[in-house]
């Protein structure tokens, strides 16, 4: 990726938990919005890596739990933005996202965090219809020297809102050639409060361990590198289930080789997940035991990346291939009932293989020309299912009939193009435009949820739905324009953005009598939702600045308005994030700043009629932070997210599941209260 602009940015304080101040370092290119730098994880008041997003101009995040942060970027979420850690996509192992992939990217592990600006070009990742971002881990680097050194560090945290704490120890031992490095994470909290009461349940336990080993020499390096998560009790408030476990294990192996004009790049990962909720163990349970439920999901994925790049005189090609293999299980039952079972998925397969090619053109001095080709094959399929409850109710035995001897396999073949121009019209100014063709195939979930239920991908709009077997895959049209200007003292970069989607995957009002007996029945819910497509279109605007004042002031944010739509009917997509400002004041001095911000959020009435989606009300917060560096290896970063201590509901929040005195069944969660933390590291 060629850089046209590379600015810092203090970006500014989100919402209650989120970022401290600011990440620290983020390079803004036409391409690409990058925070770098190894205290990303001071500035995190919070144990979600997702929630830095609300940093990004553009961007922001679904959350339903205190680790369930969902990515989202213009107003499309969840799996429509591609999400890659260390340079592979990562399965899930919940068919509602209680681990979404940054899950897997802990703030304290990170050692970058990218948001492809705008429209990602193909070789970021395939199906980046909603965008991409791209995590790296902390893995400690090789040195120049024969001998053996070490390097790392230590980081530890609190927090009052939840009583949370983090410790985190990071370690490599490195010479030219060999480099082994470890980590390991421990994170806790407890139910988070807010002006009001508490929000519960929504404690967390995650600890995590890493293992790597790296060779080189010359032009060639391998690695290897294990990964053990274990996520226990965490409230998910906004879901019908919290969690119970999350176990999962990681084995990626790499190659990379590069000389003068060529280079190459090799992943291949392996995830398995095992994965357990329940509706009864951290919230109060159903009033009858007859309607406690368990599920026990697993999730076995392998992914492949291979790309070859080769530079010459003009700009730079890059052929790849990436290939990916999913495989999910779910099974509810009842503890107290033995013989209760639910098959809710069986062997739902969803394997992806993947071609794309690329060039990067240097027109002229000031003239840049980017242009790529992505072509994706996408196999879907599912084992039967069955359900216990098939024997005593006829509309259960007749949809689990029906989707046995369905034909449920499935082939899309889809093509993504994008091409973006990038000039130079004076010294301080850059001008970018885009266009593109993105797609996307459906989930898993949204083929094959065969019964009536909310396992919907951290949806959590509260609505029963099914699954569609005839599913098209969708198709985005999309344009994205606008300039960086950037002198001495002002940086401004603003993007405007429209995109038209057809085939849109969205649930619509199911007329099927089965369906609807049995989602009144079993869930409840008497206008469940099928998964269909539909015509969609999405534009706005976002905008990043910083503005240097005086020699140790600064003030910047950033702007974003999205605004999503049905064309086929009179309605709103649903889960858009209202408009939102965010500012920042800094006094930055030779060894400590300090950063006062303000977050502002304007009300949200275009809301979907469909998922019987709720208004929110305006609303504005104040953040106080400031981070001292004592010694050059030792950093304190102290403040409060949620100065005064205001009352706010997140649109993005979800509406509250778990029975709660402080907050009624069904209503917006609000978000957090006034929350005072510290984070320490040192670094040798």
């Amino acid at each position: 990726m060629n850089t046209l602009l590379a600015a810092t940015i203090a970006a500014v304080l989100a919402p209650t938990l989120a970022i401290a101040d600011r990440l620290p370092v983020i390079e803004v290119t036409a391409t690409a919005q990058k925070s770098t730098r190894e205290d990303i994880a001071l500035k995190l008041a919070t144990p979600d890596t997702a929630l830095a997003l609300k940093s990004i101009a553009g961007a922001d995040v679904n959350q339903n739990g205190p680790l369930t942060g969902i990515q989202q970027y213009r107003g499309l979420y969840g799996p429509r933005v591609a999400v890659s850690i260390n340079g592979i996509q990562p399965g899930t192992g919940g068919p509602n996202w209680m681990d979404p992939p940054l899950s897997y990217a802990p703030a304290a592990l990170l050692d970058s965090l990218t948001v492809y600006r705008g429209i990602a070009p193909v070789s970021a990742a395939a199906e980046t219809i909603g965008g991409a971002i791209k995590a790296e881990l902390w893995e400690g680097s090789f040195t120049d020297q024969q001998a053996m050194s070490s390097s790392g560090k230590l980081i530890a945290g609190a927090q009052s809102a939840n009583k949370g704490l983090q410790a985190a120890v990071l370690a490599a031992i490195a010479n030219h050639s060999h480099k082994l490095n470890a980590q390991i994470l421990l994170e806790e909290g407890d139910d988070n409060r807010f002006s009001d009461g508490k929000i519960r349940p929504t404690e967390y336990k995650r600890r995590r361990a890493d293992l790597g080993y790296g060779w080189q020499s010359e032009n060639h390096e391998i690695g290897l590198a294990y990964s053990r998560n274990e996520t226990g009790d965490t409230g998910t408030p906004a879901l019908p289930m919290d969690i119970e476990s999350i176990d999962s294990d990681g084995y990626r192996g790499e190659y990379r080789y590069k000389n003068d004009n060529w280079d190459l790049d090799g992943k291949v990962q392996k995830h398995d997940i095992s994965h357990g909720m329940t509706n009864y163990h951290l919230r109060v349970p159903p009033a009858t035991m007859m309607g406690w439920r368990r599920n026990d999901a697993s999730t076995d994925s392998l992914g492949i990346h291979l790309a070859v790049g080769r530079d010459d005189d003009s700009g730079r090609w890059q052929l790849g291939v990436d290939s990916s293999q999913n495989s999910h299980d779910a099974i509810i039952s009842n503890p107290n009932n033995a013989q209760f079972k639910v098959v809710n998925f069986n062997n739902a397969t969803r394997d992806l293989l993947s071609l794309f090619i690329e060039r990067e053109q240097q027109v002229s001095d000031s003239i840049q020309l980017e242009a790529g080709l992505r072509v994706n094959r996408i196999s879907a399929d599912a084992d039967e299912v069955y359900s216990s409850m098939a024997m005593m109710m006829p509309p259960v035995k007749a949809l689990q009939d029906r989707f046995n001897n369905a034909q449920r396999d499935n082939t899309d073949n889809n093509i993504d193009v994008m091409a973006r121009l990038n000039w130079q019209t004076s010294e301080a100014m850059y001008w970018t435009v885009s266009i593109a063709q993105k797609t996307r195939s459906a989930s898993y979930q949204e083929r094959f949820l065969w019964l009536p239920m909310q396992a919907t991908a951290g949806m959590a709009d509260g609505n029963n739905h099914i699954g569609n077997l005839d599913l098209k895959a969708e198709t985005s049209r999309e344009l994205d324009a606008g300039f960086d200007y950037q002198s001495q003292s002002l940086l401004i970069s603003p993007r405007i953005f429209y995109k038209r989607i057809d085939d849109y995957i969205q649930g619509t009002p199911v007329m099927d009598m089965a369906v609807r007996m049995v989602s009144t029945n079993m869930g409840g819910d008497a206008s469940p939702l099928q998964f269909n497509n539909v015509e969609a279109e999405i534009y706005g605007a976002d905008l990043q600045w910083q503005w240097k004042l005086l020699e140790h002031w600064s003030v910047g944010g950033i702007a974003t308005y999205v605004r999503g739509k049905r064309l086929d009917i009179r309605d709103n997509l649903y889960r858009i994030a209202p408009p939102n400002a965010r500012f920042h004041l800094t006094y930055h001095a030779n060894n400590w700043e300090m950063t006062f911000a303000t977050t502002h959020y304007a009300e949200q009435t275009d809301v979907s009629v469909t998922n019987e989606e709720k208004p929110t009300d305006s609303y504005n917060i104040a953040d106080l932070s400031s981070q001292i560096n004592i010694t050059e290896d030792l950093t304190v970063v102290v403040g409060a997210n949620n100065l005064f201590d205001s009352f706010y509901q997140d649109h993005l929040g979800g509406y509250n599941r778990a029975e709660n005195p402080d907050i009624a069944t069904g209503a917006r969660l609000p978000g957090t209260g006034r929350n005072i933390y510290a984070r320490l590291e040192w670094q040798w």
